[in-house]
């Protein structure tokens, strides 16, 4: 590994694509390492060591390199079944470093014989760190890329293909809502149980709303707006701070106007969306609470700084 990492430290290939292919192939001799029982440094690599091997490695970081993603995402992969000859002697599929590099990934068997994932595709994988799907959020198909293998399967075209997604729209997004009812906690604990969720990570907000309930009980209907990702995690504190014993969520797509937020000559912030009939401008009230000599003096405030945005929007 450090023979190898040195060669490709002094290439000419591109600064980026060595970060790459030293990260990959440092995913591979840390996995090399651990079935050896060796130092990363000292692992000698067989088969990934041959030049075919490095220049696939080497290739599949110039790719990755030239796609430039927000993320990548993966779906189940195949097992395998029966041996691979290695230069160790015949081995279980799959090979004792391609399960350590796909620890955490999902798996199905298709019913197929042979190696189906080589130390060099986990390695590959594993660097990447992808998402196990695209998430919940719409996405537009933009582009597609499909490679061939040699080998042949009986019945099933080998193909390697991977699709690049970009957002649906400017200004759509999903949000994740989860609704429940409390009619067994006192207002002042559940106002302190609020309060501990909007301060969780991924919360957007969290309402109470007044309402009656089963024997005409006064209850609170509580609604959390979380970023979609962030659903589970947030989900197991609704059940952590309050006492709901159930609760319901989903994920659904919202539409945002664009915003700026904007700080004036007289310290206020003020939020500034555009708008379809022109752009609209509120002042924080939290900038003018400790103005506090009248009502008026509060609202001519909040209204010199939310005409002075939009002068400077203009």
């Amino acid at each position: 590994m450090g023979e190898l990492r040195a060669k490709l430290a002094a290439s000419g290939l591109p600064d980026n694509v060595k970060r790459i292919a030293i990260g990959i192939f440092q995913e591979l001799a840390e996995a090399e390492a651990a079935v050896h029982g060796k130092k990363v440094e000292d692992v000698a690599f067989h088969e990934v060591g041959n030049w075919d091997s490095i220049a696939d490695i080497v290739a599949a970081a110039t790719l990755i390199d030239a796609v430039h993603p927000e993320s990548w995402s993966v779906g189940s992969l195949p097992l395998g079944r029966g041996f691979v000859e290695t230069a160790h002697g015949r081995l279980p599929v799959p090979a004792p470093a391609t399960t350590l590099l796909l620890r955490g990934f999902a798996f199905h068997d298709d019913g197929r014989h042979g190696e189906r994932i080589t130390p060099t595709g986990a390695a590959i994988l594993r660097f990447l760190k992808p998402t196990p799907s695209i998430g919940q959020r719409p996405q537009v198909l933009d582009r597609t890329g499909i490679g061939f293998g040699t080998r042949r399967f009986p019945g099933m075209s080998n193909v390697l293909r991977v699709l690049a997604f970009a957002d649906e729209a400017a200004g759509q997004d999903q949000v994740g809502i989860i609704q429940f009812e409390i009619d067994d906690q006192t207002g002042e604990e559940l106002a302190v149980a609020l309060d501990q969720l909007r301060a969780v990570e991924g919360v957007i907000d969290v309402t109470q709303t007044p309402t009656f309930g089963k024997k005409g009980r006064m209850m609170a209907a509580i609604q959390v707006l979380t970023r979609p990702e962030a659903v589970e995690a947030i989900t197991a504190h609704c059940f952590r701070q309050t006492t709901t014993l159930g609760l319901r969520r989903r994920v659904e797509t919202r539409v945002i106007l664009p915003r700026q937020a904007v700080k004036t000559e007289n310290g206020v912030r003020v939020k500034v969306a555009d708008r379809p009939g022109g752009p609209t401008a509120k002042a924080e009230m939290d900038d003018v609470r400790s103005l506090d000599d009248s009502h008026k003096a509060r609202a001519e405030l909040r209204r010199d700084a939310e005409e002075q945005a939009l002068g400077a929007k203009e």
